[in-house]
């Protein structure tokens, strides 16, 4: 068990927001978890699992003990006619996975290509993009309760996926409840990648890209580039920029609902769902009133993508809270929805 006293947390932020950490452990499997539980002083002291750090705001330095998820591991557990299920450490970085998977002849997560953060987060946020969501790809996963030590699985079923929401967002209402948050520290995620593979290609985006290519069968490596492509030209790099990528989930809304804004907004970007909801382009809302490019203090929004805060440099979590609290408002106020934040505010 590694352990760290007064750890800075800015290298293990994206949005790079100055704080540390009072203690942090680097976990790199189970046995440092037990190893925690079992410690006489970080046992009982409340704990916090960080992965990648790009889902985060840190308004101040954290008190809990921070478990650092470092668990590393690649490989093919099946590879049959039906499909391929691979698995990988929570620690491994999303994009190298994808990747990884990609150069390996595994298509299927190719859309998600890009996402910042850990393999471990994924299934927390179900993160999705450009038509495919985690949930669409996910087989099971191991985890250890971090109250019990018990190590468990769980299947698509008990994370209870939905849109950018899992069993791991939701603390349970009563004691019989499954909800997992601050509860689990994420170990193995697996996902089965069918065959025959078949494109996802239904995002504006990607159909925009097969025009302009000529491209009308591209393989799954042909859609990773575009999709890396797309992601780089709109949304900032965290190593350049600080951010935390989409800041606000896109809203949904009754076909009632969207007519009437858009009786009053006739270019609102929407999209119907399967459901028969309205999913709003949380990102044209902000746009619309008039947030792009501006700033709090040293916390902004993106010129590029209204949708995305940036750290300008030297932001603190204070100046980011206050800059979406009031984009909020502004988008309440004009158009009576209320925004979420995607990110957790420690």
């Amino acid at each position: 068990m590694i352990v760290e006293s007064n750890a800075a947390l800015q290298p293990y932020n994206t949005f790079g927001i100055v704080a540390k950490a009072r203690t942090l452990v680097r976990v790199r499997g189970a046995a440092d978890v037990h190893a925690v539980l079992a410690h006489p002083e970080y046992g009982d002291q409340p704990k916090f699992v960080l992965g990648g750090g790009s889902n985060i705001v840190l308004t101040g330095d954290v008190k809990a003990v921070v478990l650092k998820v470092e668990v590393a591991g690649r490989r093919v557990l099946e590879d049959g006619p039906k499909g391929t299920v691979i698995e990988f450490g929570a620690g491994e970085n999303w994009h190298e996975a994808v990747t990884w998977s990609i150069e390996q002849g595994f298509g299927g997560l190719e859309n998600l290509a890009l996402i910042p953060g850990t393999v471990g987060a994924s299934p927390v946020q179900n993160i999705g993009a450009y038509g495919l969501e985690l949930q669409d790809r996910f087989e099971s996963l191991d985890a250890i309760d971090l109250m019990t030590g018990r190590e468990f699985t769980l299947d698509a079923t008990q994370c209870a996926f939905g849109y950018r929401d899992s069993v791991f967002k939701h603390s349970p209402a009563r004691d019989s409840d499954i909800g997992l948050a601050g509860r689990a520290l994420i170990l193995r995620v697996r996902f089965r990648l069918p065959k025959p593979w078949k494109p996802v290609l239904g995002y504006v985006d990607l159909q925009r890209k097969m025009t302009e290519s000529g491209i009308q069968q591209p393989d799954a490596r042909q859609i990773y580039d575009w999709v890396c492509a797309i992601r780089g030209a709109k949304l900032p790099d965290p190593r350049v920029i600080g951010n935390a990528g989409s800041f606000f989930k896109n809203p949904t809304v009754t076909p009632e609902q969207c007519q009437d804004i858009i009786a009053r907004d006739p270019g609102i970007v929407h999209y119907p769902m399967p459901d028969g909801s309205v999913k709003l382009a949380a990102g044209w809302l902000i746009d619309a009133c008039g947030w792009k490019g501006k700033s709090v203090g040293q916390a902004g929004v993106y010129e590029k993508q209204a949708l995305v805060l940036v750290n300008r440099g030297g932001a603190t979590g204070g100046e980011v809270v206050t800059l979406a609290r009031a984009i909020q408002t502004s988008v309440y106020e004009r158009f009576g929805i209320r925004l979420e934040p995607e990110p957790v505010v420690v």
